[in-house]
């Protein structure tokens, strides 16, 4: 299928976040997260928890992969597709309940394991930073000293990615290529020759267009996410015109109220020079007696 998109979050679902497949889950988390033979993942649980309806009706609902490793470390992995400004604040919210709910199962501080988010971004978030891999944990802003690692929020920013050495490629840089969708079938099979993982990634992803139901799902999402980002930006475009035409009614309200102002000062200061009191031009203008002084004043 031409122009097949692996960042769709119910295809991403389906590949990363089935416990079928969750050796394709543990080698792109052991790769993005830099473990080494003695540090792997060796197992992980799935919650299946869809947590965001991005429409009132719910139909289009946020999909992320929610897990439990086996040492007790939670991850939530994310993909977006549409930029969005506030994806920090976003990863960070949801860090915080993926965090803050293992108290449900033990009231014990010290038995919170660490949480990572993982966010893997279609578009360019992070303006100051150049590599397509970014870590944030929380640092003391004088020494940098990490004050806990329970914190860990990755940023992966596909439009910075670039394939640099095809023969000297790591698992991190195959998933990232693979999930690009910028390598070609000749260029995804040499890949898969030094990866198993995309292997069988490929092999998934030529199983599930095959399979009519699947692909019709695919298919109403990416719908699905066209509409709603389509009624975003016509509802963006009809409130910025509302509110131009609002500006210009309110501001040739106010210089038509301007303009009665000043023909009101002119009166006024015409009396003064006539010879009229104070106290009469007040009431013939409707001005106050204290402007009608300052205009006196002033003449």
């Amino acid at each position: 299928m031409e122009n097949f998109n692996r960042l769709n979050d119910l295809y991403f679902k389906k590949l990363l976040g089935d416990k079928n497949r969750k050796n394709l889950t543990l080698s792109f988390l052991n790769a993005i997260l830099n473990k080494d033979e003695r540090e792997y993942f060796t197992d992980i649980t799935f919650l299946d928890k869809d947590n965001e309806p991005l429409t009132l009706d719910g139909k289009l609902s946020k999909l992320d992969i929610r897990a439990d490793l086996n040492d007790g470390t939670q991850v939530d992995i994310e993909v977006q597709v549409c930029p969005f400004k506030f994806m920090a604040e976003r990863s960070l919210y949801y860090w915080s309940k993926m965090y803050s709910e293992q108290l449900e199962k033990s009231a014990e501080y010290k038995k919170l394991k660490k949480a990572i988010a993982i966010n893997l971004l279609a578009f360019d978030y992070l303006e100051d930073e150049q590599d397509w891999h970014n870590i944030y944990n929380l640092l003391n802003v004088k020494s940098h000293n990490k004050l806990t690692d329970h914190i860990e929020i990755h940023f992966l920013e596909l439009p910075k990615f670039t394939l640099k050495d095809m023969r000297k490629i790591r698992t991190s840089e195959a998933w990232l290529a693979y999930f690009s969708g910028r390598y070609t079938k000749k260029e995804l099979e040499e890949i898969a020759m030094t990866t198993p993982a995309i292997k069988e990634a490929v092999e998934f992803e030529n199983t599930f267009l095959q399979d009519k139901i699947e692909r019709r799902a695919y298919e109403q999402r990416e719908k699905a996410i066209r509409d709603y980002y389509s009624y975003m930006s016509a509802y963006k475009e009809e409130g910025l015109e509302q509110g131009l035409k609002q500006g210009l009614q309110q501001g040739l309200q106010q210089g038509l109220q301007q303009g009665k102002l000043e023909e009101k000062f002119r009166t006024a200061t015409n009396l003064l020079k006539m010879g009229f009191d104070i106290e009469t031009i007040s009431k013939a203008v409707e001005l106050s007696r204290e402007k009608i002084q300052e205009l006196s004043e002033k003449k």
